[in-house]
């Protein structure tokens, strides 16, 4: 019996590690916040573009705000996205484009908005008309 003594002990303290880490914990305090952060759950505060509709080729503001967030993705990827209580940066869009902001909770929650921004064409300038050449 104390021949396998280690392995016994061995084996609880594996059987213990595993039933530690399949405890799932749902309490707020399970992540350590950024000092000054209000407890309570993930919100998005604003998300937008600057503008209603942009023409091709066109650079606009795309802003956003979160609260109580671990981590924020912005899709189609748009990079410098990070928790912030107001952030904008600036896209330029190809196309009449679906954007959706993701933001992760420290609870685990998860919180989610979108928008679309119309691209216009490029309309190209008429010629002007000449009405002396007319007479």
């Amino acid at each position: 019996m104390f021949r396998f003594a280690r392995i016994w002990v061995a084996l609880g303290v594996l059987l213990g590690v595993w039933a530690l880490s399949a405890i799932r914990r749902a309490d707020e305090r399970a992540w350590v916040r950024p000092l000054g952060t209000r407890v309570g759950p993930v919100r998005i505060l604003q998300f937008y573009a600057s503008v209603g509709s942009v023409t091709m080729g066109q650079k606009a503001l795309l802003c956003y705000g979160v609260e109580n967030a671990k981590s924020v993705r912005i899709s189609p990827a748009v990079s410098g996205a990070y928790p912030s209580p107001n952030r904008c940066l600036e896209i330029v869009p190809e196309r009449t484009t679906h954007y959706m902001i993701l933001a992760e909770g420290f609870d685990g929650r998860v919180a989610t908005q979108s928008f679309t921004l119309p691209v216009l064409p490029v309309i190209a300038p008429r010629e002007p008309v000449n009405y002396a050449e007319m007479d």
